[in-house]
């Protein structure tokens, strides 16, 4: 089966010459200009591994690491212009499997794109833990935490609270929300509903329910967990 790569860089001359060489080789290349684009990429696409640029603007690879791989395990190389000993122990500390120091033999890159996929050998596996700020999600055991606090929430709460938090910063329209709640089965008029339910799951979750800092509203759109709610 081709192995997917997600190529994340905000250069995009060095994001095309990967590419084309990485296709020639025989994978299946996407691309991304920076981390908040790579979540949003990774997340529809579930690469086999990812090819990191490490300073990049908005969200840069470090975050992006620190968030994704709470969601994924996917084996990750990092790309940086830095020689710095420090930057390559961090990244590999916080979740890289493997470093390239620019300017890099595309050849190289490629040797090591496949060697830490023969190593790592294994698909994303998704987390039934979910993070953000103070917040725990317990997928498997089915309970929320808040300070190491118990939640009750219900189940209708609780999956939402699920989608919104394995996709942070991402933009949910009413319906959307909807069918995850009734599994695919989305009835015409009654869209609001979710309206209640996250009023009702501000009251529990948000320190201030009339100004939520976690459960943001999109207006046009819907609603989204907010990306520096893990912050």
């Amino acid at each position: 089966m081709t192995k997917t790569i997600l190529v994340v860089d905000d250069k995009q001359n060095l994001r095309q010459m990967v590419k084309s060489y990485l296709e020639g080789e025989g994978f299946r290349v996407v691309e991304a200009t920076d981390g908040r684009e790579a979540l949003f990429v990774a997340r529809h696409e579930k690469p086999d591994l990812i090819i990191l640029d490490l300073m990049m603007p908005e969200v840069d690879g470090y975050e992006f690491m620190r968030l994704y791989k709470r969601e994924a395990d996917v084996p990750t190389i990092m790309l940086t212009a830095k020689l710095e000993e420090n930057d390559r122990v961090l990244g590999l500390e916080i979740g890289a499997d493997d470093y390239v120091t620019k300017p890099f033999s595309l050849r190289e890159l490629a040797a090591r794109v496949r060697s830490v996929l023969r190593r790592t050998n294994k698909a994303p596996v998704e987390s039934d833990i979910i993070r953000a700020a103070n917040i725990t999600v317990d997928r498997a055991g089915h309970f929320v935490l808040i300070d190491d606090k118990q939640v009750d929430l219900t189940p209708s709460e609780f999956d939402l609270l699920v989608v919104l938090m394995a996709s942070l910063g991402r933009a949910f329209t009413r319906a959307e929300l909807l069918e995850r709640l009734q599994q695919g089965f989305v009835f015409e008029g009654v869209e609001r509903t979710v309206d209640v339910h996250i009023r009702n799951l501000r009251t529990k979750i948000e320190p201030d329910p009339s100004n939520p800092r976690y459960i943001q509203t999109v207006y046009g759109v819907g609603y989204r967990f907010a990306l520096n709610g893990s912050e």
